[in-house]
């Protein structure tokens, strides 16, 4: 048995806890406003807004320990989603430090990597993950605490600090899609920023109820459904992972308003509608249309499944697009017309223009960089001041995602780096090409990347997840696709996997596939 501090208490112990307010934090003082409205459903209990302040308290005055301010340490964190997850994020900023979510799915490297890059003074998680993060901390010498449902301490309160909104509040590591993951500052005032524009645009009131099945440590789950639930005083039910079946059976229960997920999620509960029954098909899609809103966004929706999503929903999806360093920027509106393959006009506050080569504006219908400028945008990269510095050009963000204004509305063409495929001297979007080739009926998924070439510059690659029992040769796929994309876009390698290599929150990770391609 380790000797560190264990601070954990049984889950039938309720410590009533009577403070003076803390100022300082607007997402707080919301919260003490909505009382004993329920704030958070979860497996173990339901938990109101009155709860999670009291909660948080307790967590707050452990993490002190004795300390007045924790002075933005970094506080990294393993726990599951649910009622003790924000009530360890709400302690932690409570306390005067910055939350650094970890990701459930990593294994110890990247944990460790999270934990020693940001500095992390100490470290909590829900006591069946200590095997996974005290032996990291041990060998750092940091400190660890345990925090045991329902997210209380059972330690004397405390005064807690008062926070400003410009203080540091989270560090949010990146995909690394392209790169080693790097630490996304943001402050407080980003944080509300960013929520107020989302709770504007898409009409977060009280009366909503959101399900929750996104991982908890990316800023689509963090920021655009719990912290947006909360600072509008609404209902988050969250589910600790993510099952089809299971969200189906929510789903057809009814009183849900909004449901957010990634386009892998909505791929698999179309399969799971699809297998069922007819009378229960009928029920679920039911229950799709008492909702008033649902959105994809973390990836690229392809029209398929948009067009399927409809006709099984009633809702055509609506689409945004965002990133850890900038929240939201783009999104298609709540009301209004929303085109396939388009994310949408600015959010509100939020500054967005497209930016050629030469670092000047482009003109309406000419591909740009994506550069955002605004009070969500973040603070800095953890501890990489270079490259803060590169990643701004005259205070605009350079997103390195490309996109053209077609109409008014913007489209994404692809990352800059890996999905603008520069071949015999085209520049080609391998978003566009994904789109045509999942209309190709032996092709479930796929993936495009360029690979160097001496002849071309960069070769069109594709890989592919083929339906069952289907085959496919470059041969015939390449016939199949003259008929479809101008020739210097047709793939001139093809290989088929069983699954896709992605991230959490289902991004294609198109450098491993590139040396999938090396490799064969």
């Amino acid at each position: 048995m380790s000797d560190w501090p264990q601070l954990s208490a049984l889950a039938a112990v309720r410590i009533m806890v009577v403070m003076e307010p803390q100022m300082g934090l607007p997402l707080i003082e919301r919260a003490r406003g909505f009382g004993d409205r329920v704030a958070i459903i979860a497996p173990n209990g339901q938990f109101s807004y009155r709860d999670l302040i009291a909660a948080s308290e307790r967590v707050a005055s452990a993490l002190l320990d004795g300390a007045a301010d924790l002075c933005e340490a970094r506080v990294a964190f393993l726990v599951r989603p649910g009622f003790e997850y924000a009530a360890v994020q709400w302690g932690i900023w409570r306390a005067g430090g910055i939350a650094v979510p970890l990701s459930l799915s990593h294994p110890r490297p990247e944990l460790e990597y999270a934990i020693t890059n940001c500095g992390a003074a100490i470290v909590v998680s829900s006591p069946e993950l200590q095997p996974r993060v005290q032996p990291i901390g041990e060998e750092h010498r940091l400190r660890f605490l345990a925090v045991d449902k329902p997210g209380h301490f059972p330690c004397p309160s405390k005064p807690l600090p008062a926070t400003d909104p410009s203080r540091r509040a989270m560090i949010l590591y990146t995909s690394g899609t392209t790169s080693k993951p790097k630490g996304a500052v943001l402050t407080h005032a980003n944080i509300q920023a960013q929520v107020t524009s989302l709770a504007t645009a898409w009409e977060w009131s009280p009366d909503d109820h959101i399900l929750s099945v996104l991982p908890l440590h990316h800023i689509h789950g963090i920021i655009n459904v719990l912290t947006s639930a909360l600072w509008s005083g609404a209902k988050c039910e969250i589910m600790p992972e993510f099952d089809a079946a299971a969200v189906w059976e929510r789903f057809t229960r009814g009183g849900l308003t909004l449901f957010m997920a990634v386009p892998t999620v909505y791929v698999r509960l179309i399969a799971a509608w699809e297998a069922a029954a007819n009378d229960r098909r009928r029920a679920m899609s039911e229950a799709c249309r008492a909702m008033r809103l649902m959105v994809s966004g973390s990836a690229a929706l392809p029209v398929s499944v948009l067009e399927k999503w409809k006709s099984i929903s009633g809702h055509v999806l609506l689409e945004r697009y965002g990133m850890t360093e900038i929240g939201m920027a783009l999104s298609n509106p709540l009301r209004g017309q929303r085109l396939p393959g388009h994310v949408g006009t600015p959010l509100p506050g939020v500054e967005v223009r497209l930016v050629g080569e030469d670092g000047a504006p482009v003109p309406p219908g000419e591909a740009g960089e994506i550069q955002v400028r605004g009070p969500g945008v973040f603070l800095e990269y953890w501890g990489k001041p270079e490259a803060t510095r590169e990643s701004f050009l005259d205070g605009w963000f350079r997103t390195g995602d490309v996109a053209v204004v077609e109409n008014g509305i913007y489209r994404i063409l692809g990352r800059k780096s890996v999905d603008i495929i520069k071949t015999g001297g085209y520049k080609v979007s391998a978003i566009e090409i994904e789109e045509v080739l999942r209309e190709h009926p032996d092709i479930a998924e796929c993936a495009v990347v360029g690979l160097p070439d001496p002849e071309w510059g960069e070769r069109v690659c594709a890989a592919v997840v083929l339906r069952a029992g289907r085959k496919l040769t470059l041969e015939s796929l390449r016939k199949w696709a003259k008929e479809r994309l101008a020739a210097y876009k047709v793939p001139s390698r093809l290989i088929a996997v069983t699954d896709l290599p992605r991230n959490a929150v289902g991004k294609v990770l198109k450098h491993e596939l590139a040396r999938m391609f090396e490799q064969r």
